[in-house]
C-alpha cells in the first residue's frame, strides 16, 4: 500500500524509471555519490529494512534478484549495494530502498 505523503511512493508511480518489474522500480539518485548511483524501490511502502519481514520469501528473493539485475543492466561488474536503516544509519526517506553504486565512491575505488 502506498503512502500519499511518501516521496518514494510518488516516484514509484510517476518517476523516471530506468528499470521496472512487477513490484519494483529503479531510478537514478538525484544526488549521486558515484558515477552510477541507482535506487531500487519496492512498489509497496515498507518503512525500512527493519520491516523486511513484511515481504514473503518469494518477494524478498525477487527483490534481491531485481537489485542484481539492475546493476548488471547498468553495465556494472563491480559495485556496492547499500541499505541505510533508520535516521542514525543515514536513512532520510522512510521507504525501504537499496542504493546501487558503481565507479569511484567517496574517494574509494
Amino acid at each position: 500500500m502506498s503512502q500519499p505523503e511518501c516521496l518514494f511512493c510518488k516516484l514509484v508511480q510517476e518517476g523516471d524509471h530506468v528499470r521496472k518489474e512487477d513490484g519494483f522500480v529503479a531510478i537514478r539518485d538525484i544526488n549521486p555519490k558515484a558515477p552510477v548511483h541507482l535506487l531500487v524501490l519496492p512498489e509497496r511502502h515498507v518503512t525500512s529494512f527493519r520491516e523486511v519481514s513484511e515481504f514473503s520469501a518469494e518477494e524478498s528473493k525477487r527483490m534481491l534478484e531485481f537489485v542484481s539485475e539492475t546493476a548488471r543492466e547498468a553495465g556494472l561488474d563491480d559495485y556496492r549495494v547499500v541499505v541505510n536503516v533508520g535516521e542514525g544509519g543515514g536513512q532520510t526517506i522512510f521507504h525501504l530502498h537499496w542504493h546501487v553504486l558503481g565507479g569511484k565512491i567517496g574517494g574509494l575505488e
